[in-house]
């Protein structure tokens, strides 16, 4: 089963509330603490995603997904396209629920997210990692048709970012953050699909227009910052690299139109400044976090943002366990 490709709007903020409702038996709302470091060129906060029992925020957007689906659309089972969080939180849910899972994965994709999301049972297919983005494209595979009928990949597919019932999901951290602090002046969000940045803007922008919502990426694959700035999509160089979950070639075609409304800009950060969030992170909070989840901080902690009140989404902490000695052991700049 699959599902036909529509245009996407913002989701309407009543939507976003409703999510609220649905998942709070499984998603509990997530901290946000002020980042105590003296000399940061902004007051900067942090909204602790890595926290949630799949050390992500992609629990909220699945909780929401499956309890939108129709009953008999889950006796298949459930599959996704994820380089490791989404497909973790898809086969946690699926086994609470007793759904069978199976999750798609690129060849790159890290070790650490592979081992969690085998321990939850899932069904685990590794492809290319051109044939693991075409695949996000096109809401399909061509693989399936070598599939056994009773393969979970023939079942309902719950896609990582556009669907409007994960993004609204994703966009009840917009309303945590504004009844948490309601004087926050930006909010910054690492963009890989857009799913998570345009979930929350759409909940910010429905209430507080006036807050900034920028996207965050990695110099090694920046396709939205280099498309704002041509304003149309536009190719990119993309080199593979420790921050898995998030850069590519190209913005998503489906996702363009709504990160072109919703955000208020791309802030681009280097892997050396990724690298000191983490272990900045990890020896002076004890946060830990992946690299994904240290793109905002990094931006925030370089001053990309600007001066004020900075919510930075900490979208996860399920980072290799020798990757994060690795960092801690490189030396300081």
């Amino acid at each position: 089963m699959t599902h036909s490709i529509t245009r996407l709007h913002p989701i309407p903020i009543e939507e976003i509330s409703a999510a609220r409702q649905q998942i709070q038996a499984f998603v509990k709302p997530s901290l946000l603490t002020r980042l105590d470091i003296h000399g940061a060129p902004s007051e900067v906060y942090l909204k602790l995603e890595n926290l949630h029992p799949v050390g992500s925020f992609k629990l909220r957007g699945v909780v929401n997904a499956l309890s939108a689906a129709r009953p008999e659309t889950l006796d298949n089972g459930i599959w996704t396209a994820s380089a490791g969080n989404m497909g973790y939180a898809l086969a946690w849910v699926a086994r609470r629920r007793n759904i069978a899972c199976a999750v798609i994965v690129p060849e790159n994709a890290p070790a650490s997210k592979l081992a969690a999301i085998a321990r939850q049972g899932a069904q685990i297919e590794k492809v290319p990692f051109h044939v693991y983005q075409e695949i996000q494209r096109r809401h399909t595979w061509s693989g399936l048709l070598d599939c056994p009928p009773d393969s979970p990949l023939n079942g309902l597919l719950i896609h990582p970012f556009a669907d409007p019932a994960v993004m609204a999901g994703n966009g009840t951290i917009g309303l945590e953050i504004l009844e948490d602090l309601p004087e926050v002046d930006a909010v910054l969000v690492p963009y890989g699909g857009g799913g998570l940045s345009c979930g929350i803007a759409s909940a910010i922008k429905a209430l507080k227009p006036d807050v900034r919502v920028l996207a965050c990426e990695v110099e090694t694959a920046a396709p939205l910052a280099a498309s704002l700035a041509a304003s149309m999509p536009v190719q990119v160089s993309y080199i593979a690299s420790f921050v898995s979950g998030m850069g590519a070639p190209s913005v998503f075609p489906e996702m363009w139109p709504l990160a072109q409304q919703l955000l208020d800009g791309s802030l681009v950060v280097t892997l050396d400044q990724v690298r000191t969030a983490i272990r900045w992170l990890a020896t002076n909070s004890h946060i830990i976090v992946e690299g994904a989840g240290a793109v905002p901080v990094a931006a925030a902690l370089d001053g990309l943002a600007g001066r004020g009140k900075i919510a930075c989404i900490v979208s996860g902490g399920n980072i290799d366990l020798q990757l994060l000695v690795s960092i801690l052991q490189e030396e300081q700049s």
